[in-house]
């Protein structure tokens, strides 16, 4: 529960994925096969015309959809590098249609058969005219119901012709492109789907929001937003729900504007957070925040902005503004969660995305504000302003050094240590905000009571935290592949070769279902099991793949004790731990066989 409630935390704060792949040395180019459509014979220069990449699947493959998931599928990419005088932009993918795999619990967006990338391309005026050749790149990776093959790029240029301003032109391709402006233009990617899980990250999006208003940064807000509309009362009487709805309104529109522009940068902020030194990076930077939380130093933004902020409009103009530059004011309390949201929604590079979690982050930090504009005489309801506000900025601390913590969980291979380093937060931060912070002398009994008690909790959850996460089950002990090893066991034991990828998520599924089941894991004591691990290109990796005509993943061979693979019982697609288990017991059987006089 911990776990998961870190990982959507992350998600609506900071970069949240590991380091992809390098390419294999199998070559998949035939999977999908990219044919340019010109929707006329030549482009005259200073203009804007349509373009389509047409994309040809080879049965069974699926390619995966355009919207990075959370479960480290890879997703299909294009683009185009610019060339002086053209440049090919607004690429849009058509909607993907949604499939369940044996190895996926949900359905995921995929295409099939044959697909139409949309674009527009813009000529310049000074273009060079004559024969040009722009080269696109269009990364994917296959699935089928049972395997997935390596990350591909297929990269190459095509050709067309840049004609002077007012050369008549003759239409091509007429009934594609007519069914083009049919298509919704914000068709980046596919957009929200209504699961649990987004309404989840909805509704938590939106806590953190109001969470936001409990911070020194926004609560001295209150009392002046309170004497803005209170001085105004005569000004706007019967109008005040109107300027409440303005108010919010700026702080919705300067974020949700923020949330779009990340996402149309996203390629960018996508292949920056895919490393793992970036990741790193990043979480070091959460910390650092954290550690201004905790008061060892003050994040302070420019005089000039905050002036700016400062400034009195009248009307509804003035209340909107004021709406505008909240975040302005606020920043040194927002700055973390806004970078971390503005990184997550580039990452998804979906428009949609960045403009609905920014509204519901805004709607959250400024519905308290708004409902105050509205009924201004509340405001000697509200608790004081104290030491509570410190231990409030304290508490969002320990949840920034969390994320910093699960920031780096994709490069702790260890189950142990995952655990021990989630349960070392939260008991850290049980002592700290139950007994160690000072603001406890100087409060309502009430107060102190609450923090211990949360205090209390948060070990609680450290200890539960740490026994569940160090009790992993037994699992299959795979060794590194040792060609050496192998040659040396043979008249001793029968081998397994495991083939195995991170990015693929049948292995995974594997991993956790199958090569951790008791009788799976009692008879493979029996084997010799090594793992041929795909993830990253090593040297020896063209030699392995040729010698066992590895396909695709996930493989798995069995080798008898002569150091012969039993052919017909590979393995190239996802199983279950049934037909993984018939066919070890069928290689001991055949073992016995020979063994008998």
């Amino acid at each position: 529960m911990v776990r998961e409630l870190l990982s959507l935390l992350s998600r609506v704060s900071i970069f949240f994925f590991l380091s992809l792949p390098a390419f294999m040395g199998i070559s998949h180019a035939t999977v999908a096969n990219v044919t340019v459509l010109h929707s006329q014979d030549q482009y005259p220069a200073g203009g804007s015309y349509p373009i389509v990449f047409e994309v040809n699947i080879s049965p069974p493959w699926f390619l995966h959809g355009p919207t990075k998931s959370d479960d480290g599928l890879i997703p299909s990419v294009f683009s185009c590098y610019e060339v002086p005088g053209i440049k090919i932009d607004n690429i849009r993918f058509p909607p993907p249609e949604l499939k369940k795999f044996d190895y996926s619990k949900e359905k995921l967006e995929v295409y099939s058969e044959k697909i139409q990338i949309h674009a527009d391309m813009m000529v310049a005026e000074e273009a060079q005219v004559g024969k040009r050749s722009v080269e696109y790149r269009f990364s994917y990776q296959a699935c089928t119901n049972t395997s997935c093959l390596p990350p591909e790029t297929v990269q190459s240029p095509f050709a067309l012709v840049i004609a002077p301003q007012g050369t008549e032109v003759v239409l091509q391709n007429r009934e594609i492109f007519a069914s083009a402006s049919d298509m919704n233009e914000g068709a980046l990617v596919p957009g929200l789907r209504l699961t649990a899980s987004l309404w989840l990250t909805l509704l938590s999006i939106f806590l953190a929001g109001l969470a936001l208003n409990l911070t020194p940064c926004i609560y001295p807000l209150i009392p002046i937003t309170v004497s803005y509309f209170g001085g105004r009362s005569q000004q706007i009487k019967g109008k005040t729900i109107i300027h409440g709805i303005l108010y919010i309104s700026g702080l919705a529109f300067t974020n949700s504007i923020l949330g779009v522009g990340a996402a149309f940068s996203g390629g960018m902020l996508g292949t920056a957070c895919q490393n793992p030194f970036v990741l790193v990076l990043v979480a070091g930077i959460l910390v650092a925040f954290a550690l201004s939380f905790f008061g060892l130093w003050e994040l302070r933004i420019p005089t000039g902005l905050t002036n700016l902020a400062s400034k009195n409009f009248g009307g509804f103009f003035g209340t909107f503004f004021m709406g505008l530059t909240l975040g302005i004011v606020a920043a040194p309390c927002l700055g973390p969660f806004i970078l971390g949201l503005l990184t997550y929604v580039g990452q998804k590079g979906d428009p949609l995305i960045g403009f609905v979690y920014f509204f519901v982050l805004s709607i959250g930090m400024g519905l308290p504000l708004s409902l105050l504009a509205v009924f201004s005489g509340t405001l000697e309801k509200l608790p004081m302003s104290g030491e509570w506000m410190i231990w409030v900025r304290k508490l969002l601390g320990w949840v920034l050094l969390g994320m910093g913590v699960y920031m780096i969980q994709p490069l702790v291979r260890s189950d142990t240590m995952e655990a021990l380093l989630f349960a070392a937060v939260l008991a850290g931060a049980g002592v700290h905000l139950g007994w160690l912070d000072k603001s406890r002398r100087s409060a309502a009994r009430g107060f102190a009571f609450l923090k211990r008690g949360l205090g209390t909790l948060l070990i609680g959850v450290a200890i539960v935290v740490f026994i569940s996460g160090s009790r992993t089950a037994p699992h299959v002990d795979w060794a590194p592949y040792d060609r050496s090893v192998i040659e040396s066991c043979k008249g001793n034991r029968p081998v397994i070769l495991d083939v195995y990828a991170d990015w693929c998520v049948p292995c995974r599924g594997m991993e956790n279902e199958v090569f951790n089941h008791p009788d799976i894991v009692t008879l493979s004591k029996r084997f010799l099991t090594m793992r041929i691990d795909l993830t990253k290109r090593h040297p020896e990796q063209e030699e392995i793949q040729k010698r066992y005509q590895i396909r695709g993943v996930p493989t798995i061979i069995f080798i008898d004790r002569q150091g012969v693979e039993k052919r017909a019982l590979r393995v190239e697609a996802h199983a279950d731990r049934h037909e993984i288990l018939d066919r070890m017991k069928q290689v001991l059987a055949f073992m016995r066989d020979k063994e008998r006089p």
